[in-house]
């Protein structure tokens, strides 16, 4: 098995991640604080632990699929696993500064 660099990796899915936008919100889903978890095993299998805005939201369909393909195309990336939580539910404080000040919360 090829050896990969974890951290270099999850750097990648994190930019990977901040190309993704809540259609309802100018932030993208990494600054909002939608990504609870990024967890990558020893076969370069990713993990994410994630929430939306609401269960309500209008994308809760699609952007897990989202979220899983822009990660998959991470380069060695194997595969991909997104956990849709609702606990603990999201809310505004969850966002980062540059999230907060992007809307007007800072």
């Amino acid at each position: 098995m090829k050896e990969f660099d974890k951290g270099k990796m999850e750097q990648q899915i994190v930019s990977a991640l901040k190309t993704v936008f809540d259609p309802e919100i100018p932030v993208d889903i990494y600054e909002l604080g939608l990504i609870y978890e990024i967890k990558i095993d020893e076969e370069a299998n990713v993990y994410i632990k994630m929430t939306l805005t609401s269960p309500a939201c209008p994308v809760a369909g699609s952007l897990p699929g989202d979220v899983k393909g822009r990660v998959g195309n991470v380069p060695g990336v194997n595969d991909v696993y997104v956990d849709l939580v609702w606990n603990p539910p999201w809310d505004k404080d969850m966002m980062s500064e540059e999230a907060k000040f992007e809307l007007g919360f800072l």
